[in-house]
């Protein structure tokens, strides 16, 4: 009789450090594995294909509010009376003279997030404006969030100086319909094959907590491979008052890091990017940089409080990480 061999953390961290690559049943073995021993492994995964590197980024809320999309876990949406505050995009001085303080305090990395389902032919031509003038300042990488928008507008984008975009998933194909059903999950993945076509970085991940299953998130970060996609946020959910998604429980933070544990043996040298939802652990979030994640968003969220760039560059400096820039 045959004796099968037993799957550990070792040996499978071992395989991973080789260039193996795991397999769904190999993660869901993982997100069941002893907590030590995973987020050991996974720390030193991340050692091997990522080093003490540590891309630090934030973001201004460029647009607010009044979003026609329904997702219930957004304080913007138009669905929800939340109280957020509501305007157009902001001007150029706003968010020049903002973008140059940032990079005047050490982040690298600046985004401007804008509410609502795609950016108008005329908004992306101010955003085009607006980052020409950014770079004349200071030498920032300006990245955009500006919903599914097309190739013709991403290359303009591109040519005036944006370096990536961002659009996440949130979650998996099968949930997303439980979040969100103004659009659809394709038109996602569209748009982010549109912006790969215009020669563009791509930032997209999601939001755990929103009550998707282990199963949801393997889906999600198993769909982020195929897309190649290497700078990728954890958002963990802040439930906002007044949305479906009010009385969520907020996860653990042992289910926060188990879970950025497995996205690091799933893809070994992913940029993780600890996101919306940080201000809420303890120390930070020092616990997840210490289980695999290697970034963050430093700073407010979009509308929700954040962690101070000086607390963030403190922990970082004591966990023996570099802010630098990781494509």
């Amino acid at each position: 009789m045959q004796v099968l061999e037993k799957i550990t953390v070792e040996d499978l961290k071992n395989k991973v450090l080789d260039g193996y690559e795991i397999s769904r049943e190999d993660a869901r073995f993982l997100y069941n594995a002893d907590y030590k021993e995973l987020t050991q492994a996974s720390k030193e995964i991340r050692e091997k294909f990522c080093g003490d590197s540590f891309d630090m980024c934030t973001i201004i809320n460029a647009k607010s509010g009044r979003c026609p999309e329904n997702c219930k876990f957004c304080a913007q949406s138009a669905f929800y009376n939340t109280d957020v505050k509501t305007y157009s995009l902001l001007s150029k001085d706003i968010i020049v003279n903002d973008a140059i303080d940032k990079y005047n305090q050490g982040v690298p990395r600046y985004s401007l997030v804008s509410s609502g389902k795609n950016l108008s032919i005329e908004d992306i031509d101010n955003v085009c404006e607006i980052v020409e003038e950014i770079h004349r300042q200071v030498p920032v990488e300006v990245c955009i969030s500006g919903g599914l928008i097309n190739e013709e507008g991403f290359e303009k984008l591109k040519k005036a100086g944006v370096t990536r975009i961002h659009n996440n998933l949130e979650t998996s194909r099968k949930f997303f319909p439980s979040i969100c059903t103004t659009h659809l999950y394709d038109q996602k993945i569209k748009a982010i094959k549109a912006a790969k076509k215009a020669n563009m970085e791509i930032c997209s991940g999601g939001i755990i907590g929103l009550g998707e299953s282990r199963e949801d998130r393997l889906d999600m970060i198993y769909q982020l491979k195929e897309l190649e996609v290497n700078s990728i946020p954890v958002n963990v959910l802040n439930p906002i008052p007044h949305t479906p998604l009010e009385n969520n429980e907020i996860l653990s933070e042992e289910e926060i890091n188990r879970t950025i544990a497995v996205f690091r043996f799933v893809i070994p040298d992913a940029t993780l990017r600890l996101a919306g939802g940080r201000a809420n652990m303890a120390g930070l979030g020092k616990s997840a940089f210490e289980a695999g994640a290697n970034a963050a968003i430093t700073g407010d969220m979009l509308t929700t409080h954040g962690v101070t760039i000086n607390d963030d560059k403190k922990m970082i400096e004591s966990l023996n990480y570099k802010v630098r820039l990781i494509s």
